[in-house]
């Protein structure tokens, strides 16, 4: 089948996406990107992977309007007119939308030229944005994911309990394919030994992964280094960015590549992977660092009272604290003079990775509902 996927973000840094489009190819498939590149920073086409990459930028009223919601609804115009322009040239049998942020296209999609259409859920959309916009227009994306999911023909979700929020209001069957990676190695296998212990973190730069805290709980602690890369809104990266310069032990190392995260991840210690327990979305959402750490045999270091804390503790794979500085501190002094418990803690994350916790396993889940929507 030939497969339009639509992505709301400039695809330089989305592992889920990437890992499923691979899947698909491998599994004899055709995939196009249409991934929406606010900013026109990147080119307009490119391959990577065997994936094709069509970008869409902003138009000039677009770039006038002040905040990206108000951009969204005319995203959801250009983005429909953009993939109606690619379908001309080579037709497409399924559109597969990556969070509502593209779902609207994609029933315009279907309705207009009959294509197939995947839904895949990376969060509670309209809960993730809650902290950032006023409640009478998170209800309005709520309200209209529930309207527009009941036009797929395959629904994905990125977290079992998800099962709990979507079943409230639709019978679609529901196919759990979580951030997993691909197994390294079925052997534990241990950092390189060295002076300095390593806190890694690369991922999405936000207030709300705990970042700027992170710094401080590190400031001062002997024999301990961290390292900070990733991407985010450029008001926030250039904050954290100046916190890591005024600490010596503090890395700020900005955008990683994709194939260089694993990598990076092995050379590390520990993974720290820290969100707001007061976000709903972080309750129940499974975090990418987390199952890095796990095919890479190292600990994590995560919240409490928060899906990836709940995991943690019940494979035994990292440690669980509160979200505070000194909590964190005390979590990383613990794991620093201990390495004995680092590497009990990277053998257990191993073994979640190889009994549940894997890529492979969500490859056949994904490649399942390809067959049956055909």
């Amino acid at each position: 089948m030939n497969i339009l996927m639509i992505l709301s973000n400039p695809f330089v840094q989305d592992p889920r996406v990437y890992n499923e489009a691979l899947s698909l190819i491998e599994s004899g498939h055709k995939v196009t990107i249409l991934a929406w590149d606010k900013k026109k920073e990147h080119p307009h086409t490119e391959s990577k992977g065997g994936i094709k990459i069509v970008r869409s930028y902003n138009s000039l009223f677009m770039n006038i309007l002040p905040y990206d919601i108000f951009r969204l609804h005319l995203w959801w115009i250009k983005g429909y007119y953009d993939a109606l322009e690619l379908h001309e040239k080579t037709p497409f049998d399924v559109v597969h939308c990556h969070d509502l942020d593209t779902l609207p296209i994609g029933v315009k999609l279907k309705k207009k030229i009959g294509l197939k259409l995947v839904y895949d859920a990376h969060e509670l959309w309209g809960y993730m944005i809650s902290n950032d916009i006023p409640t009478p227009w998170a209800n309005y994306y709520l309200h209209k994911e529930k309207k527009l999911i009941s036009y797929s023909d395959g629904f994905i979700i990125a977290e079992d309990k998800y099962a709990d929020y979507f079943k409230t209001f639709t019978d679609k069957k529901l196919t759990s394919i979580l951030n997993c990676k691909k197994i390294i190695s079925e052997k534990y296998f241990p950092p390189k030994k060295g002076a300095t212990f390593t806190l890694l973190f690369i991922g999405r730069l936000s207030s709300t992964r705990f970042l700027l805290e992170l710094i401080e709980s590190v400031k001062g602690l002997k024999n301990v280094k961290c390292i900070i890369g990733g991407i985010g809104k450029a008001k926030f990266v250039d904050k954290l960015k100046q916190k890591c310069e005024e600490i010596k032990n503090v890395d700020f190392i900005g955008p990683v590549p994709l194939d260089e995260v694993i990598p990076m991840t092995q050379r590390a210690d520990v993974v720290v992977c820290l969100v707001n327990p007061n976000i709903v979305n972080n309750k129940i959402a499974t975090a990418n660092k987390q199952f890095e750490a796990m095919v890479c045999c190292r600990p994590v270091i995560c919240t409490k009272d928060t899906r990836s804390g709940e995991i943690t503790e019940k494979e035994k794979c990292g440690i669980v604290v509160d979200y505070s500085i000194d909590s964190l501190r005390e979590g990383i002094i613990k794991l620093r003079d201990d390495p004995k418990l680092c590497e009990t803690l990277g053998k257990n994350a191993l073994k979640a990775a190889l009994d549940k916790y894997n890529w492979e396993k969500q490859e056949e889940k994904l490649i399942k509902i390809y067959e049956q929507i055909t």
